[in-house]
């Protein structure tokens, strides 16, 4: 069965916006895949809250407050929105 089949089969809302759109989930995807190859490939969670415990930590210790990020300047999130708000501040 194919995905679309599948949506429509179990009375989902398809997560796409039209054929052919490949930018709706551009952004979700390029995280997850990050997610994947820097953290969770490889490694063998005990529990569903150790692994939920090691993606936060990814998040919130790692991915957002020190990892750099080509679209941002080469700033971690954290940086970036810390630099736009000076920016709008000094404006």
């Amino acid at each position: 069965m194919d995905w679309a089949a599948f949506v429509r089969a179990h009375n989902l809302k398809h997560p796409m916006s039209r054929r052919g759109n490949c930018h709706d989930n551009a952004v979700a995807e390029s995280f997850f895949n990050l997610l994947k190859r820097e953290r969770i490939r490889r490694r063998n969670y005990r529990t569903r809250e150790e692994a939920t415990q090691d993606v936060f930590d990814y998040i919130e210790m790692f991915y957002n407050p020190k990892r750099k990020h080509a679209r941002n300047g080469i700033l971690s999130p954290v940086d970036f929105e810390r630099q736009q708000k000076l920016r709008h501040e000094g404006v």
